[in-house]
């Protein structure tokens, strides 16, 4: 039946007019950027497959090229029950895609000489310090009609403390996804009323998953999380407020936050799950969410318009329009692999040709990965299916925006982005 009525209400709004784009980046025909308009129109083909078949409810697609939008199209419905069609301006969980943003802040202030990656996590919230590591105890297999025991662990000292580096690398075993990730409901409660100065230092009584830098686990709250502490910590501004002043107000991101006003739910997308039965609508749709605890891992709300500055910022060696937040070196540092084989496999991605930087994954060998793109990108997705990819070798930015996470979604659109390119 939902799958029927997105068929029947199917609506396809293409908003690649300059004049309609109310970014700092400017408009152009596909063609005077080396694409075919021809060719761009794949993109539509392909997201309107998924729509139908019911895959997705809708989506915002948006590439730019050599500092030019070429593409930027609104399909679907924003909402299947009221079936509201989709717009161009949406507001979209980004989970995940609140990552890179946190990694550039971090970044910030290591430029500014006020943060060290080497530098102990324990200098800026002194709970990290004297951490234990988690250790499974041989035990012996249930037998058949048996409940499968809980697993054995004892506690050892860490080798050393974890490190910024550990954390915008996802190797510092901070509840990434092992026994010690199991204790952390039980050890460090988060309560509604939490802020990140609350929660983060009871946070660091749960044991890690392993000795730190050894492995490469997600860590998909907790890390960045901390790192979203330690920049409060060094600036003396809320979390939320570092990323206003130093982020998107001077990059023009006026619908991005960790929470939206009133006025704004409206162009909320509606959040859905795939079901045997068709997509269902979310019952949490505030999830991650909060106007007090600011999850610098999955909290941020954005449109695409307002996510592409960031993106083009990156691809342009770290300025837009005059405001510079990176330099090009540290820009470059931070999509280089710093993990050598460990990501390679993990978190659902290829078992070769990958790599891992800081806050961002990068493509070291895209036939390896078996992956549709150039060489030398990097980016990150969403949980609830936000992708973007920043590409240096065709200074070309591309965001996929939806709100269920559909693989084959991401993989389609990121083949119908790299067949336009013509030159």
């Amino acid at each position: 039946m939902i799958r029927a009525m997105v068929r029947r209400n199917l609506l396809f709004i293409a908003v690649f007019a300059g004049a309609l784009f109310a970014g700092a980046i400017p408009s152009a025909k596909p063609e005077d950027a080396g694409m075919s308009s021809e060719r761009l129109a794949r993109i539509g083909d392909s997201i309107r497959r998924h729509v139908e078949a019911g895959d997705i409810s809708g989506a915002v697609t948006m590439v730019s090229r050599r500092g030019r939008i070429t593409h930027f199209e609104a399909h679907g419905l924003m909402d299947i029950e009221s079936k509201k069609p989709m717009a161009s301006n949406a507001i979209f969980r980004m989970a995940s895609m609140s990552k890179p943003v946190t990694g550039v802040a971090i970044l910030m202030l290591i430029e500014e000489g006020k943060i060290r990656p080497s530098d102990p996590v324990s200098k800026f919230i002194p709970e990290f310090k004297d951490m234990k590591v988690v250790v499974a105890k041989e035990g012996r297999p249930a037998q058949p009609g048996q409940t499968v025991p809980e697993p054995q662990f004892y506690l050892a000292p860490a080798n050393r403390e974890i490190t910024i580096r550990d954390l915008l690398t996802h190797t510092s075993g901070l509840v990434s996804g092992g026994i010690g990730a199991r204790q952390a409901a039980k050890l460090a409660p988060r309560g509604p009323n939490d802020t990140l100065a609350d929660y983060i230092p009871r946070l660091a009584g749960v044991p890690l998953d392993f000795q730190p830098g050894t492995q490469w686990a997600y860590s998909g709250l907790a890390a960045f999380d901390t790192l979203g502490r330690v920049v409060e910590v060094v600036s003396g501004l809320a979390y939320d407020q570092f990323l206003k002043q130093r982020i998107f107000d001077p990059l023009g991101m006026k619908d991005t936050g960790f929470w939206q006003p009133e006025e704004k739910l409206a162009r909320r997308v509606t959040l859905y799950r795939r079901t045997p039965q068709g997509l269902m609508k979310a019952e949490n749709q505030n999830l991650l969410a909060s106007a007090k605890y600011f999850s610098g891992a999955g909290g941020l709300m954005s449109t695409a318009e307002d996510y592409l500055q960031f993106a083009q910022m990156l691809v342009n060696g770290g300025v837009l329009n005059g405001k510079r937040l990176l330099s090009p070196r540290t820009v470059e540092w931070m999509a280089s692999n710093h993990v050598g084989d460990m990501f390679n496999g993990k978190a659902g991605r290829p078992a070769h040709g990958m790599g891992f930087g800081l806050s961002v994954c990068v493509i070291e060998d895209a036939v390896a990965a078996g992956l549709r793109l150039s060489n030398g990108s990097f980016g990150w997705d969403g949980a609830f299916g936000t992708q973007v990819w920043i590409d240096p070798k065709e200074k070309m930015v591309s965001l996929l925006m939806i709100q269920t996470q559909v693989a084959e979604v991401q993989r389609d659109f990121e083949n119908a982005v790299m067949q336009a390119i013509v030159e």
